[in-house]
């Protein structure tokens, strides 16, 4: 009785196991090969497997030599059925003697595996096995083996089939060979998106318009990956029209830009990079910073007050005259802008219009710590050194001193 608990718990132990570890893959009893071979005396021959999925990581294969006549007692995949996983059979030995065929003829044979077609033909020509990725020299009635990309060569350069070179070590009668190769695919891996081809992704991504504005496009361009690996395989992206693959970029970029903090982190980024770019007196790339802000709509009264005062010491007073009096609609309390814009008109000759502002505001700070006074000497000595000469400037500061 206590026999046959310890069997129903161990049962449901591997059936649990069985349930969460597949989540990861499955091995593809579709896909694989099952072959009776009869390899005439001193003979060689070659099989190759069926087609490997896209996102086979492993196979498992088992030989069995038989007697005439002889059946195998069950398939390879019905086996494995009750292994959840590769690494089950790699624990020990008793995984590997758990998928080792319960029974075997007397005959012998050596094998060999190889990657290609052309490898398998030198072989079955020459009985050479220099080329081959794994080598049973030998002679084995069955054998049961795992191959992984991890470790075997078979798989590190596998496009997709392996062939099995026998040799019969039977000098008078034929030998019947079962062959059974079962593969094992990732589920994320069966999608297509491999290493290339997602880094092909985040190439592309890292191309567009909207993540040349940040600093660091990483966290945007992975996003939008892994939308695209969600909603489609990598054979139905790539199969997509140009304009269909543009499209798909640009609205799951829209929804990557919306619904994180990437928004707000790259117009800051962006100010931040006009800002410095400003005082390194590189201010026609400042304004080139402040007028992608501007055009997407994100632009504060600050933003315009920045490239207005940009435009004034590139002297450009028509433009900046422009996007001032737009940061004013924004802001009238904002006295950088006031100020800015009273130096605008200034410097585009309508003295009347400045003197108003100078006046207006020459009581107040501009900050916490500066006054409109002190701010109006600073600007002014900074107008200078950018080679902007008036002989009003004497004239506002006998105003508001």
């Amino acid at each position: 009785m206590q026999n046959k608990k310890l069997f129903v718990f161990v049962l449901f132990l591997l059936s649990f196991h069985t349930i969460f570890a597949q989540q990861d893959g499955y091995w593809d009893k579709t896909r694989a090969t099952t072959e009776e071979i009869t390899v005439s005396a001193r003979d060689r021959i070659i099989i190759k497997t069926q087609d490997f999925p896209e996102g086979t990581t492993e196979v498992v294969f088992r030989i069995t030599l038989l007697d005439k006549n002889q059946q195998m007692a069950g398939s390879l995949v019905s086996v494995l059925k009750s292994i959840p996983d590769p690494t089950g059979i790699s624990q020990g030995s008793a995984g590997a003697v758990f998928i080792l065929s319960k029974i075997s003829g007397d005959d012998t044979c050596k094998y060999a595996i190889f990657t290609s077609a052309d490898l398998a033909k030198q072989y079955k020509e020459n009985g050479k096995t220099d080329t081959a990725c794994l080598v049973q020299n030998t002679p084995i009635s069955k054998d049961a083996k795992r191959l992984s990309t991890d470790k075997s060569a078979c798989m590190q350069s596998n496009k997709g089939n392996l062939w099995f070179g026998f040799e019969s070590k039977n000098w008078i009668m034929n030998q019947k060979i079962i062959l059974e190769v079962v593969p094992w695919v990732n589920k994320k891996l069966s999608r297509g998106w491999t290493i290339e081809n997602r880094k092909s992704i985040i190439d592309q991504c890292k191309t567009s318009n909207l993540a040349q504005k940040m600093s660091n496009s990483d966290d945007f361009c992975v996003c939008i990956l892994d939308k695209i690996q969600t909603k489609y395989t990598f054979s139905e992206f790539q199969k997509l029209l140009a304009v269909e693959r543009a499209k798909a970029y640009k609205d799951f970029g829209s929804s990557c830009f919306g619904e994180s903090n990437l928004s707000t982190a790259v117009y800051e980024d962006l100010r931040k990079q006009a800002a410095a770019l400003a005082n390194q007196g590189k201010h026609g790339e400042a304004i080139q910073k402040l007028t992608t802000i501007i055009n997407d709509g994100k632009a504060t009264a600050l933003d315009y007050n920045a490239i207005g005062y940009s435009y004034l010491v590139t002297k450009q007073y028509g433009k900046a005259l422009k996007f001032l009096k737009e940061g004013q609609k924004k802001d009238e309390t904002e006295l950088l802008i006031q100020l800015n814009l009273a130096h605008a008109y200034l410097l585009n000759e309508n003295f009347s219009l400045a003197k108003a502002i100078y006046k207006q505001y020459q009581s107040q700070n501009v900050t916490d710590s500066l006054s409109w006074t002190q701010k109006i000497k600073q600007d002014f000595e900074a107008f200078k050194k950018a080679g902007i000469v008036s002989n009003d400037f004497e004239k506002v500061l006998k105003i508001v001193d």
